[in-house]
């Protein structure tokens, strides 16, 4: 088991940037899949990206690249957002999947989520 907690949200400027961090207890995030979700209102949640610790592999959603990047630290895994737009407002969600499988973009694919974080881009 592993609990996930979001923090870094808030309110920006489009144009401006935001990191988020999603820090892990009860075991180490080695052992998992890390992945970042979204969902804004009335929208399904969708991937953002993630991560697999084995081989450093990233996936990446089209909205995503060139602007988002993951890192981690620890027990700690990051969202870097830079170049924000409107578009970006939403929940963001991390979630956990066992390390044996591969990044998924499904979030039905994932084990475990935190509450989220919400991310405001006001134009």
């Amino acid at each position: 088991q592993v609990q996930l907690v979001e923090s870094g949200g808030g309110l920006v400027q489009v144009g401006g940037s935001l990191r988020l961090s999603c820090t892990a207890s009860g075991r180490t995030l080695s052992n998992y899949i890390m992945a970042w979700f979204r969902q804004a209102p009335g929208k399904e949640r969708e991937f953002v990206i993630g991560i697999n610790w084995i081989d450093g592999r990233t996936n990446y959603a089209n909205s995503a690249k060139g602007r988002f990047t993951i890192s981690g630290a620890k027990n700690t895994v990051y969202l870097q957002m830079n170049n924000l737009k409107p578009e970006d407002t939403a929940i963001y969600y991390c979630a956990a999947r066992n390390r044996f499988y591969a990044i998924d973009i499904t979030p039905e694919a994932y084990e475990y989520w935190g509450q989220g974080t919400q991310v405001t881009v006001s134009s």
